[in-house]
């Protein structure tokens, strides 16, 4: 059994990159390339495709923990992932107007959240649900059979209040990995999304490729303001282009 302390040095060090401590020197810019199978979904986002063939509203919720922010204060910081999935998307789809809006669910676990999923989506009636999970189990150790039934739950939830929806899984870090199992969460997301067609962004296997890669050096334990910005970037363009790749409704030229 865990101690205290070693879960919370655990949290600190799987948010690390994503942390507001202070810049060291500033680093050069990497491509965070992300290979095609990783931004590719067999299943699709109807509403997204109907709201972009239409030049309707694309709205999209992201429901997620602290690392959805970099500034913990300010969880609509434009320069975290959200944000920029928004500028990104904007920029792809001049058409369309895009609104993405962060509802921070601090702590809690798979199931504390699909308890509240109706309420949590029921007075903003966005046309895309983007839900961050898996991290607070894991720390948590919670019965993997037990936290894919609470995805379940909430993907169903989700679809019951008529919105699309997209799974991401945690984020990667090096440095947990002996002390947070990770892939039977992955494998439980994974198998959620299957079974209900929806599509997962895996942002810890594109976070593991910018490791190997060299793109970020996730292991390192102090990160500063402007590493977090570029790492954030990063997957708000990755996402962008996974959301529009689900929706199958993009010209070619616009890619």
């Amino acid at each position: 059994m865990r101690s205290h302390s070693g879960l919370i040095l655990g949290l600190t060090m799987l948010a690390g990159v994503l942390s507001a401590a202070p810049a060291r020197a500033e680093e050069p810019a990497v491509s965070c390339e992300v290979p095609d199978y990783l931004l590719a979904s067999e299943s699709a986002l109807p509403k997204v495709a109907e709201a972009i063939k239409t030049g309707h509203s694309l709205d999209i919720l992201v429901v997620g923990s602290r690392s959805s922010t970099i500034n913990t204060t300010n969880a609509s910081d434009a320069s975290a992932y959200p944000g920029r999935l928004q500028a990104i998307l904007k920029e792809k789809l001049p058409s369309v107007a895009v609104n993405v809006s962060v509802e921070i669910q601090a702590k809690k676990t798979a199931e504390e959240v699909a308890a509240d999923m109706v309420k949590v989506v029921e007075g903003k009636k966005p046309t895309l649900v983007i839900w961050q999970t898996g991290t607070v189990d894991a720390m948590r150790s919670v019965d993997p059979e037990d936290f894919r039934s609470a995805v379940d739950e909430g993907v169903v939830a989700l679809r019951e209040a008529g919105t699309d929806v997209v799974l991401m899984n945690p984020q990667y870090s090096p440095r947990t990995e002996t002390m947070i199992s990770a892939p039977p969460y992955l494998d439980s997301m994974r198998v959620v999304a299957q079974q209900h067609d929806v599509p997962l962004f895996d942002r810890f296997a594109i976070m593991r490729h910018w490791n190997e890669s060299g793109d970020f050096d996730l292991f390192s334990t102090v990160h500063g303001i402007e590493l977090a910005k570029r790492v954030h970037d990063c997957l708000g363009r990755a996402l962008s282009q996974f959301v529009i790749n689900a929706g199958h409704s993009i010209p070619a030229q616009q890619n």
